[in-house]
């Protein structure tokens, strides 16, 4: 039995595209793996550690080196706790919507929590920077308002799906699959056609996922 940890980041629920079609991916999911566990994670309503006092501070004697203080070991047990969370998955899904051309703030804000030295990634001098979270599937649904299709000038502004395949890839992950929902904010007729046509990939990813 497999557990499939799917991320959820945005705040509009039952008016998100992005969440419309992670829900498709994960009916199918569940029905073609059915003893799997499937747990949701929604990052608007999870606590999440700030990077401030005795934690930023606990990050930096790690990068030095150095041993925790007492102060700095409890603060920073709150960061482990996610991060042990997130790395004790065996599949991952994370749906997001595109803000600013680039993702909520609430997921990078998960980001930052979980990507730490020695635990989703390593740095030596002879190899340089090895992602540790490997040899496990992650699947991520955009969505967006306009349209960024590779190899056209708008590709440029997408620095959404780029930022997360540079994040997920950094920390150690290979096999990174995408399903796009474009464009979100077009006319009606438009905005339903692009949500069935990632509804479909969703499902067939789904089903061999």
């Amino acid at each position: 039995m497999a557990r499939l940890l799917y991320i959820e980041t945005s705040p509009r629920k039952d008016r998100s595209a992005s969440i419309e079609t992670a829900r498709i991916f994960l009916i199918e999911y569940q029905k073609t793996h059915p003893k799997d566990l499937v747990e949701t994670l929604d990052l608007w309503i999870t606590p999440l550690p700030e990077f401030d006092g005795e934690v930023i501070n606990s990050k930096y004697a790690i990068l030095q080196g150095l041993k925790h203080t007492e102060a700095q070991r409890h603060a920073w047990s709150a960061v482990e706790k996610i991060i042990s969370h997130f790395t004790s998955a065996d599949k991952y899904v994370f749906s997001l919507p595109m803000w600013n051309f680039g993702v909520p703030y609430k997921l990078k804000h998960y980001i930052d929590v979980i990507t730490q030295p020695g635990y989703t990634f390593s740095f030596t001098p002879g190899e340089g920077y090895k992602g540790l979270v490997t040899g496990k599937p992650v699947a991520v649904i955009y969505a967006r308002g306009g349209s960024y299709p590779a190899g056209t000038k708008a590709a440029s502004f997408d620095l959404q799906k780029a930022y997360m395949e540079l994040f997920l890839g950094f920390i150690g992950f290979k096999a990174i699959q995408s399903v796009i929902v474009e464009p979100t904010l077009s006319s009606p007729e438009e905005t339903e056609k692009a949500k069935a046509t990632a509804g479909e990939l969703a499902k067939k990813l789904a089903a061999t996922f």
